[in-house]
């Protein structure tokens, strides 16, 4: 028997579902690349970034995925030997070391622990013993989807600050931006960079960097800059060379429009919205893991990410739940990678998801639990349903009273 006809639910940690607004601005045809609507369109989707990064920065768009941006963000700024910090929680800080690793950078591994955030402490230790400076950057992701940990960026740069450490900052935001505040300047980030498929609503394939002054200071005296990716090339007059080529045409489409319904939420909105269905995902899973079968995989209740929650299954095969979601009931969770591989399950709930989505999920997660006899505890549906419209009473009693005071002063 099957659940599952009727439109399928993705409820992955990316890529995420589109907004049929954005497939449907895709559908039109190519029109002139050189002059008119694309060029005033990419002027605008280039200052639209600089607002979501929080930046006076340069931003620049890569007909790319985040792997493209990691690679374009170190050739940029950096020069072969040249030494980088890798702050380790998960496996994408890794991934994007491994890459310069493969540029013919010196990559060196802060040690982490996939449950735990950053130790800011050990990072200021580290950069008082590098006296000599050798290290030139520092590599880090806001939130890393596979372990589901967020990063204290503030807290990393008063690390490097307090050491009075010179190398550059580069910080990941491919999960997290658009979903959790970032800062890039007030926060002392020198390079950000994104990707369209999580918080930005947009199909793979596009990708983002925001570069501040010290980013842009190295560049000119970095040697890893190859055509494609190069800063100074695509600040070029002629507009193709902004995307050194072809512009992608039906993506630039896409995310315009995917940049309109995220600033017509408002940032503030869609990062309130993300909170509050997080907060209603960690209500439910608490409230299962009381039996012992399930837990968090990131330990501290305060850094657990907005954007993704991983849920450990020690002793037990996930699989067999993935596939009931999937298979049964219609819905698409994700599998646990790298070192947790095997160990859990994933639940995506970023960029265009809402309460139904959320709460849908949950209760099908939590519908194959009990028909797959998972020991859980009892109610984490109610749990997550009860945090949800506390949050709103909360915010409607505080508008009325906003209201009324209004009123009161004649206003």
């Amino acid at each position: 028997m099957t659940l599952a006809n009727g439109r399928k639910i993705l409820m992955l940690p990316g890529p995420t579902t589109v907004p049929d607004e954005v497939l449907q601005a895709m559908h039109r045809p190519a029109i002139d690349i050189r002059e008119g609507e694309l060029v005033d369109m990419t002027d605008r989707c280039l200052a639209d970034l600089k607002s979501i990064f929080d930046t006076t920065g340069d931003t620049f768009i890569y007909a790319a995925n985040g792997h493209g941006a990691w690679e374009a963000a170190l050739s940029n700024t950096l020069s072969r030997g040249d030494t980088v910090l890798v702050l380790d929680s998960g496996a994408f800080a890794r991934g994007w070391g491994e890459m310069g690793a493969m540029l013919g950078l010196n990559v060196e591994v802060l040690p982490g622990d996939w449950r735990k955030a950053v130790d800011a402490s050990a990072l200021e230790a580290r950069l008082r013993q590098d006296s000599g400076h050798a290290i030139k950057a520092i590599l880090t992701v806001q939130i890393d989807t596979a372990s589901s940990v967020i990063n204290d960026i503030p807290a990393l740069r008063a690390a490097i600050d307090a050491a009075g450490h010179p190398a550059l900052f580069m910080v990941d935001t491919i999960a997290s931006l658009a979903c959790v505040p970032f800062r890039m300047d007030a926060w002392g980030v020198d390079l950000a960079l994104s990707g369209s498929q999580k918080g930005l609503m947009t199909p793979p394939g596009l990708s983002f960097i925001a570069a501040g002054s010290r980013a842009m200071k190295a560049h000119a005296t970095a040697n890893l800059r190859t055509l494609y990716w190069d800063w100074t090339f695509r600040q070029g007059e002629a507009h193709y060379k902004k995307y050194c080529g072809t512009p992608p045409v039906q993506m630039i489409f896409a995310f315009r429009k995917a940049l309109d319904l995220l600033l017509a939420e408002g940032l503030d909105g869609a990062h309130t919205r993300h909170r509050l269905l997080a907060e209603a995902v960690r209500a439910c899973v608490g409230v299962w893991t009381k039996a012992g079968a399930l837990e968090f995989n990131i330990l501290d209740p305060d850094t657990r990410a907005n954007s993704v929650t991983v849920v450990l299954t020690p002793g037990r095969d996930p699989a067999r739940l993935r596939d009931f979601c999937k298979d049964t009931c219609g819905l698409t969770i994700g599998e646990t990678i790298g070192e947790i591989a095997g160990t859990g399950f994933r639940i995506g709930h970023m960029g265009h998801v809402n309460a139904p989505a959320v709460l849908g999920a949950l209760a099908t997660i939590e519908m194959g639990l009990s028909t797959l006899s998972i020991p859980h505890g009892a109610g984490g549906l109610q749990a997550a349903t009860d945090h949800l419209a506390n949050a709103l009473r909360g915010e409607r009693a505080e508008t009325g009273s906003a209201r009324v005071s209004a009123a009161a002063a004649g206003l």
